[in-house]
């Protein structure tokens, strides 16, 4: 059995709905466990512990979220050498474009030595003033359903040993 680690964190909701619908067809993939795990409660034993990753942030002032950024803060050196070769995705939940928090994680999943399987998944909300920034955010069904995609391709892939 294989095991693939969900690592988000969310402000608004609209990362949780896009790593809850990655996960939830993830988890009707045979042959794979999810675990989905908020980036401020994950640690390096619980990288180790995954097969494969699919990491989520929002997008906060053009870069990835601060608490996900903690996340890799803390696990970086103490699994730096060890998830070599692993398969990851990234999702991002962008007020913009997102791809400068995007590039954030291909950099570290780069240092690393993670094997990226899909490319990176960006959902823009378009939300750019101070009222819709930090209302809490509905994402539509479509880009739930990428976001579903995404999830049930890299679990079928790690079951599969694709990856």
């Amino acid at each position: 059995m294989k095991t693939l680690l969900i690592v988000y964190h969310t402000m608004t909701g609209g990362t949780r709905q896009m790593a809850e619908a990655a996960a939830d067809a993830a988890r009707a993939q045979d042959g794979v466990t999810v675990r989905l795990q908020r980036a401020t409660e994950t640690g390096p034993d619980d990288v180790l512990a995954a097969d494969g990753y699919l990491f989520a942030t929002p997008e906060n002032l053009a870069a990835m979220s601060g608490l996900m950024k903690d996340f890799f803060d803390r696990c970086y050196y103490p699994v730096l050498d060890r998830v070599r070769g692993r398969p990851y995705a990234a999702m991002i939940c962008a007020g913009s474009d997102g791809q400068n928090a995007l590039n954030q994680l291909d950099r570290i999943a780069t240092g690393w030595r993670l094997k990226r399987v899909a490319p990176g998944l960006i959902v823009c909300t378009h939300a750019q003033t101070p009222e819709r920034i930090l209302a809490p955010k509905q994402i539509d069904a479509e880009a739930l359903g990428r976001c579903a995609e995404l999830g049930a391709a890299l679990a079928a892939g790690l079951a599969l040993g694709v990856f």
